[in-house]
């Protein structure tokens, strides 16, 4: 599930995209893969990061085309794992175990675990509420890598959230980003195809699943459990880009990655017009908490049509393109 990372027979780790996979493969997008000039070493080995969508689509295209493969529920191209092609599943509910019972600790394992156990001492939560995700997954960290917890279940995850605002509020070793860790992000990010720095500054500054930890940079990302859709309940059809404006009517599941943000009183401003979304949906942990209801947006992405048995809808799906966004007027 989302969090989750594969390593594939040639050595390249994947991370797990969405809840929702083939019988035959894992929906997974390459992050991690042997490089002998990489900057990251794990048993002897180096590895290379790769994180823009295009960069790691192109890699593989390159050198490794069997993990590219066209869907025919999703209708289009995605990145994948085949089943027999898996040499090993990194879990992050196992890996806080794992942390636990380790010996030695370093400093960003160190707080990470901190992290958790504040998190879990304000909330109440047991322990399987809680896993790590990103490079202490897999061993591949750096001293200068961030803290990607996970925290499973919807209402768990709803209690962290509240958590998190009151220990924000009280400062400490929780706090939200500053100046410059807000500029350091949008540039991470490359966010400057998509929106202004001042834009992007006032939209996330309203966050709290992300921010900074004894000064280590934290993202939580909440994962809902309770999904019942299974693989071909539903088929989604791209019809191609267009920019909307609506109003947020629903924000409940703006938390979780992925999120999605019910509209109405939807414009079309410019692209495709087959029909108008009811729904902004995004598998990108940097869309979420991006909007409240009530609040108008404008947002650009692909139109998708959706069909299952309860009848048909329209979604606009954002974060394929370093264009999309979604905006808070």
């Amino acid at each position: 599930m989302e969090g989750d990372f594969v390593e594939s027979l040639e050595g390249l780790i994947f991370d797990v995209k969405g809840l929702i996979h083939p019988p035959d493969r894992v929906i997974a997008y390459l992050r991690y893969y042997p490089d002998e000039d990489g900057d990251r070493v794990r048993a002897g080995v180096r590895y290379r990061k790769v994180y823009p969508l295009g960069e790691r689509r192109n890699l593989l295209r390159e050198r490794w085309p069997l993990y590219l493969y066209h869907d025919k529920v999703f209708h289009r191209e995605l990145q994948g794992v085949p089943i027999h092609r898996i040499a090993r599943i990194y879990r992050p509910r196992e890996r806080v175990e794992a942390l636990r019972e380790k010996g030695e600790l370093d400093t960003l394992e160190e707080a990470a675990l901190s992290l958790i156990d504040t998190l879990r001492e304000a909330t109440g939560l047991p322990y399987r509420c809680f896993g790590v995700s990103g490079s202490i997954l897999v061993g591949l960290q750096t001293p200068t890598s961030d803290i990607d917890p996970i925290i499973y279940g919807e209402k768990a995850s709803f209690k962290v959230y509240e958590a998190l605002k009151d220990l924000l509020a009280k400062g400490g070793e929780l706090q939200p980003y500053g100046e410059e860790g807000l500029r350091s992000l949008y540039r991470a990010r490359a966010m400057e195809e998509s929106l202004d720095y001042e834009t992007f500054k006032r939209l996330e500054r309203r966050k709290v699943l992300e921010g900074l930890y004894k000064g280590y940079d934290y993202y939580i990302r909440c994962v809902k459990e309770e999904v019942k859709e299974r693989y071909g309940d539903k088929e989604y059809f791209p019809l191609g880009e267009c920019r909307v404006e609506a109003t947020v009517t629903d924000d409940r599941e703006r938390i979780f990655t992925p999120c999605q943000y019910m509209v109405e009183r939807v414009t079309l401003l410019e692209g495709v017009r087959e029909g108008l979304p009811e729904r902004i949906v995004s598998y990108r942990g940097r869309f979420s908490e991006q909007a409240l209801q009530g609040e108008r947006v404008r947002a650009r992405g692909i139109l998708e049509k959706v069909l299952g048995r309860e009848g048909e809808y329209y979604q606009l799906v954002i974060g394929e393109s370093p264009y999309h966004h979604l905006i808070v007027l």
